[in-house]
Formats: structure tokens, sequence, C-alpha cells
């Protein structure tokens, strides 16, 4: 072969190695633009959204106010109430214990919690809501001093003192139950002889760098400067209101000693961290995640649609997804795992926009039309 065909052929295989690579950084670049763009129609949505490929940010924007009394920005690195999306990090918790010989999914709750009255109920239908127990916070409502901040003990001896009824039989159907996570940290709690903030902080938080997250007392976050502070728009004053002013919120100030349900704060770079870890061994094996991304068998031989602490999607255009939201007094959250085609979704609001599962749902749309699941 001749030097001059040589060089051409070499030219002409560096050529069509690197096009792949521009073709993918030109449909990121789109899928930022067609984001943006839909964004950028909605009204007063404030908050942060983050869209990840391969853990690689493809877009990432803050927008509105973390206080609207003094409309100082919202930063990328602003911290939220994650509400109910804390239930994944308290279903780690107790995969991390199953997984080091300590405790059984089908162990009864009695073993660990002992005195309750509700027999026959796993830790399993704890993680994927079909144990059937009442709601604690309509008990706790009702006869609880509201001048006292309850803590998970506390509701455990509440349930045991006013003993409300099961809702169903154990595994006979899904049924969101806050409940069933109160316990689940309290079980945490037992067999791992350790307060279980101090558990998540010592085995989820610290060893993934989550520097921003916690599980923080009203108190605590008081102190954050770059707290983002949920908000609800009042039509009657035209603006939005601090939702903490609110009766209606009071509930997270006496219980605000509740674990396991929510109170994790965190940031979308934090979260983020979180998915990626999920992705490899460093918390639990791939093999104890399967288990956490399985629909729950109920009794009657169906399946549910929630495993350990996640919503799941078994088919879509994307492939396989999980995922889980949050709502609490003046935000929304959610974190959307599509787990074939390696992309992440993390939107965190603060002024409870209207139109969060709308920008969701179009989110999707962009995503199933531009990360295809891998063969």
């Amino acid at each position: 072969m001749t030097k001059p065909l040589f060089l051409s052929l070499f030219l002409l295989l560096l050529l069509a190695a690197c096009q792949p690579q521009k073709n993918e950084q030109t449909n990121k670049n789109q899928v930022a633009i067609e984001v943006d763009s839909l964004l950028n129609t909605v009204a007063d949505f404030s908050g942060v959204v983050l869209l990840a490929d391969s853990g690689k940010p493809v877009y990432h924007k803050a927008f509105g106010v973390r206080n609207f009394e003094t409309s100082v920005p919202i930063a990328l690195n602003d911290i939220f109430e994650l509400a109910s999306v804390s239930k994944q990090f308290t279903a780690m918790t107790i995969m991390m214990l199953k997984q080091e010989g300590k405790l059984s999914y089908e162990d009864p709750i009695e073993k660990y919690l002992p005195g309750l009255p509700y027999k026959g109920i796993t830790i399993r239908q704890l993680l994927n809501h079909t144990s059937g127990l009442p709601d604690y916070q309509a008990v706790m409502d009702k006869h609880w001093d509201k001048s006292k901040v309850a803590t998970n003990k506390d509701i455990l001896e509440y349930l045991k003192k006013y003993n409300p009824p099961k809702i169903f039989e154990p595994g006979e159907r899904y049924e969101y139950s806050n409940t069933g996570y109160v316990f689940l940290a309290s079980i945490t709690e037992a067999v791992a002889e350790k307060d279980f903030i101090e558990y998540c902080n010592e085995k989820i938080f610290k060893p993934l760098q989550m520097r921003s997250t916690a599980i923080r007392s009203n108190e605590e976050k008081a102190e954050l400067t770059n707290l983002a502070y949920g908000h609800i728009f009042v039509l009657a004053k035209n603006r939005y209101v601090r939702a903490d002013s609110f009766p209606s919120s009071n509930y997270t100030i006496w219980l605000g000693g509740r674990k396991g349900p929510g109170r994790v704060s965190s940031t979308t770079e934090d979260l983020l961290k979180w998915d990626q870890a999920l992705y490899t061994d460093q918390l639990v094996t791939q093999q104890t995640l399967t288990e956490a991304f399985t629909p729950a068998l109920l009794n009657d031989s169906t399946y549910s649609n929630y495993g350990f602490g996640w919503e799941i999607i078994q088919q879509s255009a994307s492939g396989k997804i999980v995922w889980h939201n949050g709502d609490n007094p003046g935000y929304k959250t959610i974190i959307v795992r599509y787990l074939d085609a390696g992309t992440t979704l993390i939107m965190l609001n603060n002024n409870y926009h209207s139109q969060f599962e709308m920008i969701r749902e179009k989110i999707d749309k962009i995503v199933s039309k531009h990360f295809k699941p891998a063969i």
C-alpha cells in the first residue's frame, strides 16, 4: 500500500470514528434546547430541573426564587424538602441490613417492634405498601398534643394505645402507607442499634459525598442559607406565600420528629450522586437492587407496580423506568430513572406548581425520543 493511500484510509477511518460522537453531542444539545423551550413556556415555575445521561448533565437549570418575599433567585445547589422521595433512602437502610444478614424481608414486624396490635405483617409488605396498616397521621392528629414534637416512638405508642384497625389483610392489595415507612425506620434503629438519622448519614450520605443531604429538624433548616422555601399561591392575595404560614402545614412541625416516610432534604446534584451509586455495588449489590425494582406479588397472584421505595414501569418507549415523587406543603419533587436508557430526570419545585406533572410528562416524551434503551 502506498503512503498517500494509507494516509487517506487512515483519515477516513478517523472521520468515521468521530462521527457518532458528533451526532451524540448534537443530540444532547437538541435535548437541552427542547427541555429549555418547554420550561420557558411555563409561567412562574420555581425550582431546579436536572436531566442527565450516563451520569452527566444534559440539562441543569434553576428557575424562580428560593423565597418569594426576598426574591433571591434559586441556585443550582439550593436545598429542597424531598417529601416522599425520602422513602427510597429508608428502603435502602433495610436492604443494607438484609444484605448483611441482620434481618429477612419475611420477618414479622413484631420481631423488632413488639407490642403492636398488627400481626401477620412482614417487612416486605411494609416496603411495598401491601401491609394494610392504618394511617398514623389520623391517630396523631386526633389525640396528640400539638404543642409537642412527636417522634417515631410516640407514633408507635399511640398506635398501640388507640389501636386503629387494619384497612385490609396483609398482601391483599397495594395501598400507599406512610405508617409502613415509619415502622421501617424504627426497625432499622432496632436492628442497627443506632438512630436512623445517624445510620443514614454514616451508611449513605457520607459515603456518597452527598454533602447537602440530611434529615433535618425545622430548626436546622432555618439555619440554612440556601434552603428553597416551599410556597403556595394565594388567589385572594394574588401572590405566593410561604407554605409554613398556613395551618395546613402545621403537621410538619408537630410531627417534625418522625423518621422514614419523609424529611430528607437535598439538592439535584446530590440526588444525581445517589442515582449513579445505584448502578454500582457501593451500597448494595445489583442483585439486591433487582428485587427493589421488582413489582410486589399480591395474595391473589397479581402484581402491584411498587417495589422497595420505587414505583415501577416495566415497559415504556424508554424501556424499564423506576421513579418516585414527593408532595409536601409548598413542594413537589420527583426522581425518574430510565434504567434501560441510562438517563435520569430530577425535578425539585418549591411553589407547588400546578403544571409540575405536565412538565414531567413532556420531558418524558423528549427522553423517549432521544434516548433509546440499550440493546
